[in-house]
């Protein structure tokens, strides 16, 4: 979390922007999206769920003190959104250099991370090509889309559109249900030992993606423009 602070501080000296909110927690959806994503991001800083509408936010809750009565756990799914990002970040060339690969790889290795989609991500299988891929229309001779079911990344590169990454966090083990293992010195069945248990950290697991995503666009954002130093690569951003 400390690195990814700065690197997201490095990110707003370009009017790079990001943040994260959750979309799931057990089986309670967010089925209602403010309209833009300002709105999203000022909903769900204030919420202690980080969720970005007051009815699911208070839904989520209530399967979480649910879950806990029952001394079970939850997870969930979130959202990080990165936008105002420069075209042509990434690579085309390597598959160890795709931006997208990156992402799901910096994503998926925080702990409890079971998947992870860019833009449409699963969705992607019930949609027709006609359907799925963003036209470009142009208006004014400036080019735009409607839809970003590429989540910004076309090809292993951004394509403009902001930078949308879901990821999927399983429910944590630690739980006062005891489940059943066994004891290795004797090979006997016994049940887990319980410590401690928070109910649910999908909130939690959201800031931490958000903090990894940032790291991994630095380094993109280098890898393009250079330099050892903020202003030399103001500079080169500017050229």
């Amino acid at each position: 979390l400390a690195v990814g602070s700065i690197a997201k501080q490095i990110l707003r000296e370009f009017g790079i922007m990001g943040f994260s909110h959750v979309i799931q927690i057990g089986n309670v959806k967010l089925d209602f999206y403010p309209k833009t994503y300002t709105l999203i991001k000022e909903k769900a800083e204030k919420s202690d769920v980080r969720c970005a509408d007051d009815l699911t936010a208070d839904r989520m809750r209530n399967a979480i003190d649910e879950a806990s009565a029952a001394g079970d756990t939850l997870g969930g799914k979130f959202e990080v959104i990165f936008g105002n990002i420069p075209i042509g970040l990434g690579s085309y060339v390597h598959w160890d250099k795709s931006l997208d690969g990156r992402l799901a790889q910096a994503i998926m290795s925080i702990p409890a991370v079971k998947a992870v989609e860019i833009g449409a991500g699963v969705d992607s299988a019930f949609l027709k090509g006609s359907q799925m891929h963003d036209e470009i229309f142009v208006k004014n001779k400036t080019a735009y889309r409607n839809t970003n079911n590429a989540g910004g990344i076309e090809g292993g590169m951004t394509n403009g559109e902001p930078i949308v990454i879901k990821g999927t966090m399983k429910a944590i083990p630690t739980m006062r249900k005891a489940l059943a293992t066994i004891d290795i010195n004797n090979m006997s069945p016994a049940s887990a030992h319980f410590e401690r248990s928070d109910t649910c950290a999908v909130p939690a697991c959201a800031v931490v993606a958000e903090a990894r995503a940032a790291i991994i666009l630095v380094d993109v954002l280098l890898e393009k423009l250079g330099g050892d130093s903020l202003e030399e690569i103001k500079s080169n951003f500017k050229q």
